[in-house]
């Protein structure tokens, strides 16, 4: 007996010991998910080369120097010996050069700057990717938890009435129908409990990937929750900010800057070019096939490069061309890109917008319904309702429960895809919904 008594307590202690020692905020697990995802890492990695390449396109602007040195040695070897001879010498040569005017140059060295600009609006997006990535993989996780525990609640609320079936059929106040259909009742929710636990295991692992975390625990949002209200009310101030900051535009934009660029390097390919060039040489002659005597030369050289091309093959006509056409279709892209995302953005707002009414709507509906259960199992224990209604009268209740939770989920996830879709999402929104989780 003393055996008995002790296990619930034990099995609560391992239980207990099963739990993570501390639950994690939003804001937690997304920066362990900077650290580990690797969707954000290969981003970062994409940047720096872009970055790295935009850099190399200053080069042509710069001078260029390089080294050259050599050793020869000679052997003349004759039938005549006065002819026979042996020399050799050691030359070494520093060359530099200095574009003066080169105009393709020049605009390739903007399209460095721009890759570079362009290479940031990718980062920006990628990181804003992460951010709605883990918030999404932390409300699913949230919102199973909350459906498995409704269920449990549903549950142990549907055995209380089963029982309670038996009871008055025992008795005889109550017909074998009561008893049935609180049977069938409860076997449906067995069926969903166990459907309901295999969902939240299958988001935890989800969350766990995203975030390189074992064991995630995400804090549930405090009761009572008030979910932020838009801020302006306005669609149309969202879609007036996406043309400043959504990096989906940007990226248009900065593609259509470095088709303008490339349109003006195949212009050049028709224009002259100058180059400031120069030398120093210095070559040590160990005899030559004149003389014994050892010498040496130095020969220092400075001059300008001038090259204008005449005719090749239109090809230069045809390079101008292509330039222009492509240039006209990231004009097109551009347009497309503001068109999307302002339908983007306003989708969003409305979705949030709905979003916010829906779960006023659901609050009054779970009032209404916990007024409902009541008055029914009253009625119920009086004769004038039947156990199908009671039953009922749970079901609708813990279904508009779960409704509810996942309107409030939904909202605080519309609300990061609304500044997503308009490009102004960062990570100190983040701390709005982390004010709204249990401390």
């Amino acid at each position: 007996m003393k055996t008995l008594r002790l296990l619930p307590l034990a099995l609560a202690l391992s239980s207990a010991l099963a739990l993570p020692a501390q639950a994690q905020s939003l804001l937690d697990l997304y920066q362990s998910a900077k650290g580990f995802d690797a969707n954000y890492q290969s981003a970062k990695s994409l940047f720096d080369a872009n970055v790295a390449k935009g850099e190399q396109a200053k080069a042509g602007l710069l001078p260029s120097v390089g080294l050259a040195a050599g050793i020869n040695r000679a052997n003349v070897d004759s039938n005549i010996p006065s002819f026979e001879t042996s020399f050799g010498n050691q030359s070494a040569a520093v060359n530099a050069s200095q574009p003066l005017y080169r105009p393709a140059n020049v605009a390739t060295a903007k399209q460095g700057e721009k890759q570079a600009e362009l290479a940031q609006a990718q980062l920006t997006a990628a990181g804003q990717d992460l951010i709605v990535r883990v918030s999404q993989a932390y409300f699913d996780v949230l919102g199973a938890q909350d459906n498995l525990n409704f269920i449990h609640a549903q549950k142990a609320a549907v055995a209380e009435q089963l029982a309670s079936a038996k009871r008055n059929f025992e008795v005889g106040t109550a017909t074998i129908t009561d008893t049935r259909e609180a049977q069938a009742q409860y076997d449906l929710v067995l069926a969903q409990e166990i459907a309901a636990d295999n969902d939240l295991h299958v988001k935890k692992i989800t969350l766990d990937q995203v975030t390189g975390q074992s064991g995630s625990a995400p804090k549930p949002l405090l009761t009572p929750v008030n979910l932020p209200l838009l801020s302006p009310t306005d669609a149309s101030a969202w879609v007036s900010q996406s043309e400043e900051v959504s990096p989906t535009i940007v990226q248009a934009q900065l593609a259509l800057d470095i088709a303008k660029l490339q349109t003006r390097i195949a212009q050049a390919g028709g224009k002259p070019t100058l180059d400031l060039v120069g030398s120093y040489a210095v070559t040590q002659n160990n005899g030559s096939s004149n003389t014994t005597l050892d010498y040496r030369t130095n020969v220092t050289s400075v001059g300008l490069n001038f090259n204008l091309p005449l005719f090749a093959g239109y090809a230069i006509q045809n390079q101008i061309k292509q330039a222009v056409a492509l240039e006209e279709k990231s004009r097109a892209d551009l347009d497309a890109a503001k068109r999307g995302v302002a339908l983007a953005t306003r989708s969003a707002f409305f979705g949030v917008q709905s979003g916010l009414s829906q779960v006023k709507a659901l609050e009054a509906a779970e009032a209404s319904g916990q007024s409902a259960l009541d008055a029914t199992k009253l009625g119920y224990q009086v004769g004038v309702r039947i156990n199908i209604d009671v039953l009922n009268s749970q079901s609708n209740l813990y279904n508009t429960k779960a409704n509810l939770a996942k309107a409030r989920y939904d909202v605080l996830m519309g609300n990061l895809k609304l500044r997503q879709a308009n490009g102004s999402l960062q990570e100190g929104d983040l701390n709005t919904v982390n004010a709204l989780l249990a401390k």
